[in-house]
């Protein structure tokens, strides 16, 4: 059996001191709740799924070589319930939300709390005072923004069901809107190390992304004996001689041209060469000072609060958001921290500009790109909005006659109902939004002007739905008194179709 390497001796002289701290063993079960968490066995992970029940499970774990603890940002009704592989739709009813997790992956310390100071600070002007901040217990910063910021529906979809796809977007917004400031916290002698460092990438930039596209040479071949032709991509630099594969003379080359492809995004410049910004640039530093888009993956781990790091045995210690400027790596001494709570208190939806902001950001990228279209599945994968003309609030079923005249409650629920009905029906985009905004203005107490602007952001974005069907969403709040017309649709298109198209009819009936 192999002794022990320096760095392992080094951390389990510790784990177990460490680790009996009550306020520790406190600090990780405490946000464990409701997260899939794996202990580290210094090189290998445990068994998954797997959760903590009592606090003093993580000093039993630690008994048995456990050096640090994982955990996902994703929450669950029940983490043990997961099954590797398991499909979205399965995935979707067991998950109940997820924290915006940033991981600020860079190479120098230094650069790192410049970074986290620019997304704090991309997160106060939005209004959001409050995100927790904890050292990766290496050279990183991991930011948080709970699950309690966010609307908990978009549009009528779930927002639980929008992972990775939601936060993947707000992290690349927030690493947009976080470039400008920290170019103002970056000196010329940090700009020209960190050039130096041969970090920076240089290449054709992807215009919807930002990244650096893979360069490739794109090479026609010719068999001048039997006229085979060959197609070959290859890196710059591996370009060689190939024989035909039926003649076997040397095949020559009748053309060759440079290709960008961007692997994030899978787009190819000979498909969408708009989409490749011309001539070469160099990656700009906040890259190159890193987002982890990796972790914002389903099932994805990152370290607990407090839990020990194996590189360098420290702790990966909660901090304030003030503290980041003068933090020393000496602050995550394991035998000298005091704990914190890494959950901050934020109020109940305040992300929803942010959500807003960052869904019209990536639109815009995409449609510059040209990258727009969105696969939708299941029974409205077919459905076309139907579009009619000179439509009345008369011809609209009875239950959204009542939604028009303002509701006590089921708001949010009525807010779906008239957007997509609207949609549906083929109105157009500024008579729909001022329809919606007159009504909104009769609810008792109406509801937030940013949250109706980010319902209907997120549905401009996708295919109409057509509203639910009748009777028991209706009767759900309190809205539903069918007609002689309602007994006999099962949708309120259906409705507003037969309504307007027989007063047609009879108009024109009535010209003879």
């Amino acid at each position: 059996m192999e002794s022990p390497s320096i760095r392992e001796q080094r951390i389990r002289k510790i784990t177990q001191l460490y680790y009996s701290r009550q306020d520790v063993q406190k600090a990780i079960l405490e946000f464990s709740k409701n997260r899939e968490v794996v202990p580290r066995y210094f090189e290998g992970f445990g068994k998954r799924p797997d959760s903590l029940q009592y606090q003093g499970d993580v000093l039993e774990l630690v008994k048995k070589g456990a050096t640090s603890f994982h955990c996902s940002e994703e929450l669950w009704q029940d983490p043990l319930n997961l099954v590797t592989g398991m499909d979205g739709k399965k995935l979707n009813e067991l998950r109940i939300g997820w924290d915006l997790l940033i991981d600020i992956d860079c190479p120098w310390i230094d650069y790192s709390k410049k970074a986290a100071e620019a997304i704090v600070k991309v997160f106060r002007d939005y209004g959001i005072s409050n995100v927790g901040v904890k050292y990766s217990g290496s050279k990183g910063f991991h930011i948080l923004l709970p699950w309690k910021a966010f609307p908990k529906e978009l549009a009528g979809e779930k927002t639980s069901n929008l992972f990775p796809e939601m936060p993947k977007k707000l992290v690349s917004y927030i690493g947009f809107r976080a470039r400008p400031i920290l170019e103002s916290l970056l000196n010329e002698e940090d700009k020209e190390r960190i050039k130096k460092s041969g970090k920076i990438k240089q290449g054709v930039k992807c215009n919807n992304c930002s990244e650096i596209a893979q360069e490739y040479i794109s090479i026609n071949y010719l068999c001048p004996k039997c006229r085979r032709q060959e197609l070959r991509k290859v890196s710059p630099g591996e370009e060689k001689d190939y024989q035909c594969p039926d003649c076997n003379v040397p095949l020559e080359v009748t053309s060759s041209k440079k290709i960008y492809v961007c692997n994030k995004c899978n787009i190819h410049s000979e498909q969408n060469p708009s989409n490749f910004s011309v001539g070469r640039i160099e990656s700009d530093i906040f890259e190159v000072l890193g987002l982890d888009l990796v972790l914002v993956s389903p099932r994805h781990l990152f370290r607990m609060p407090y839990s020990l790091h194996e590189k360098t045995a420290l702790s990966s210690v909660v901090i304030d958001p003030e503290e980041i400027k003068d933090f020393d790596m000496k602050d995550a001494d394991p035998l000298k921290v005091a704990v914190k709570n890494f959950m901050p208190q934020v109020l109940e939806g305040e992300a929803e500009k942010l959500i807003r902001e960052a869904f019209d950001w990536t639109k815009e990228n995409e449609i510059k790109s040209g990258n727009t279209e969105k696969k939708i599945s299941g029974k409205y994968e077919n459905f076309k909005p139907i579009v009619l003309k000179n439509i009345e609030d008369s011809q609209f079923p009875p239950c959204v006659q009542k939604i028009l005249k303002g509701v006590p409650d089921g708001k949010k629920r009525a807010l779906f109902v008239l957007i997509n009905l609207f949609r549906s029906v083929g109105m157009d985009k500024e008579e729909l939004e001022k329809k919606i905004f007159e009504w909104n203005k009769k609810n008792e107490v109406p509801l937030r002007e940013g949250y109706i602007r980010s319902q209907l952001s997120w549905s401009y974005r996708r295919k109409p739905l057509l509203p639910p069907n009748c009777k028991n969403f209706y009767q759900g709040i309190g809205i539903c008194v069918p007609d002689a017309v309602c007994n006999t649709i099962k949708n309120p298109v259906n409705y507003v179709v037969r309504k307007n198209l027989g007063n047609k009819k009879n108009k024109n009936n009535n010209k003879f």
